[in-house]
């Protein structure tokens, strides 16, 4: 691909490899102008996730498990028709697929250290609860005479 606005970074030093990309265009729904039935504008990538050797084995191993509904044979596609032009869908496909690569390799979330609520802070939470309890029992129409 010349002109192409550089290679995709998926995290770090790690490039969406343009030689493991496969790309389809077809024609786009929606509005267009003169040549509306003529240009393949809408753009499809697909990016076969099982097979590639650009990712570390953990990443592709993550990438698989967290993309699992989303593959087919292995194979992640993204669709971009957004724009009028080829060009513009390619980049809006490939800057899209770099990031769900991204998102779907990205380490999981270190696991939540359970905190104890300090006391001050629970007792300040039941006193004003007593508090509205107070208020709308003072409500009720028992009392009235």
């Amino acid at each position: 691909m010349d002109g192409m606005s550089g290679p995709h970074v998926i995290r770090g030093s790690v490039l969406l490899p343009e030689a493991e990309l496969m790309w389809r265009f077809s024609r786009s729904s929606g509005p267009g102008g003169q040549h509306v039935n003529t240009s393949d504008s809408k753009v499809e990538l697909s990016f076969d996730l099982a097979g590639t050797e650009a990712l570390p084995p953990v990443w592709k191993q993550r990438a698989l498990e967290r993309l699992a509904g989303r593959l087919v044979d292995g194979v992640v596609t993204v669709r971009a028709s957004e724009h009028r032009s080829q060009w513009r869908n390619r980049e809006a496909a490939a800057v899209r697929l770099a990031a769900l690569l991204a998102e779907a390799t990205a380490p999981p979330p270190k696991p939540r250290r359970p905190t104890r609520i300090p006391r001050g802070i629970n007792e300040r939470r039941l006193r004003e609860k007593k508090q509205r309890s107070e208020t709308k029992r003072g409500r009720s129409p028992q009392n009235w005479s």
